[in-house]
C-alpha cells in the first residue's frame, strides 16, 4: 500500500489519561503512542480522535455489578461483556485526552460509549453491532478510501475499528508501533489473527516517509 494520501484517514483511537500510565484502565505503555501520532498526522488528509465518553452509571464497570471483580464477565443483551474499572467519565480529567497529543490535528472527535447500557469498542459502532457513531458516513462525505488506525488499545478499541473498517469497505492499515495492547488473557494474538484475517495491513510507523 502507499504512504498515505488525501483520500487516507488517520483514526487515533482513545488516547486519553485514563489509558495512559498512572490512569484508571492504564495500558502499558500508553502514552508512547502519542509521538507517533503526532508525527504521522500531517500526512493524511483527514484526522478523526476518538474518545471513550462513559456515564459514571455505565454497565460496562464492574463497580456498577455488586460483588463484580474488574476484568471478569459478564452477559449482556448483545452478548459477554468484560467488566472494566471505572474510567473515562464524561468530563473528568481521566476522560481528557493525552497532554502532548496534537488536538489542532484532528478534523472531528468522535465520542463513544455515552449510553449507559451498550459499551463501544469500535470507533464506528456500539457493542451492539447496530448503533453507528456516525463515523462511517463522515469519511464517505470527505472521500476517504483507506484508514490507517493507532492509539489505545490495539486488542480491544483500535482492534474493533480495525474489523469494521473493512466490514465497511474501507482498506485499512494497523499502525503497530503506534498502538499498545492491553493483553487481557492472550487477547492481544487474538485481535492481530481477526484483523490478519479481515485484510487488515500491518505497517510500523517506522517504515513511513517522514
Amino acid at each position: 500500500m502507499a504512504q498515505p494520501s488525501a483520500r487516507s484517514a488517520l483514526i487515533a483511537v482513545d488516547v486519553q489519561l485514563d489509558f495512559c500510565p498512572g490512569g484508571a484502565l492504564a495500558v502499558s505503555g500508553g502514552d508512547a503512542v502519542v509521538a507517533p501520532i503526532n508525527r504521522l498526522a500531517p500526512g493524511f488528509g483527514t484526522v478523526v480522535l476518538t474518545q471513550d465518553w462513559h456515564p459514571a452509571g455505565h454497565l460496562s464497570f464492574a463497580a456498577n455489578h455488586p460483588g463484580a471483580e474488574p476484568f471478569s464477565t459478564t452477559e449482556m443483551p448483545y452478548g459477554t461483556q468484560v467488566l472494566w474499572p471505572t474510567h473515562c467519565v464524561q468530563g473528568s480529567p481521566g476522560a481528557g485526552f493525552h497532554p502532548d497529543l496534537a488536538l489542532d490535528a484532528a478534523d472531528v472527535v468522535i465520542r463513544k460509549g455515552a449510553n449507559p447500557e451498550i459499551d463501544s469498542y469500535s470507533a464506528f459502532f456500539e457493542n451492539d453491532r447496530k448503533t453507528a457513531t456516525g463515523l462511517s458516513g463522515y469519511l464517505a462525505d470527505r472521500g476517504v478510501e483507506e484508514v490507517w488506525l493507532a492509539g489505545l488499545a490495539t486488542d480491544f478499541c483500535v482492534g474493533f475499528s480495525a474489523l469494521d473498517a473493512a466490514r465497511l469497505g474501507f482498506r485499512v492499515v494497523l499502525v503497530e508501533d503506534a498502538c499498545r495492547a492491553i493483553d487481557l488473557d492472550g487477547s492481544l494474538a487474538r485481535m492481530m489473527g481477526e484483523m490478519r484475517a479481515a485484510g487488515v495491513e500491518i505497517r510500523a510507523a517506522a517504515e513511513m516517509a517522514e
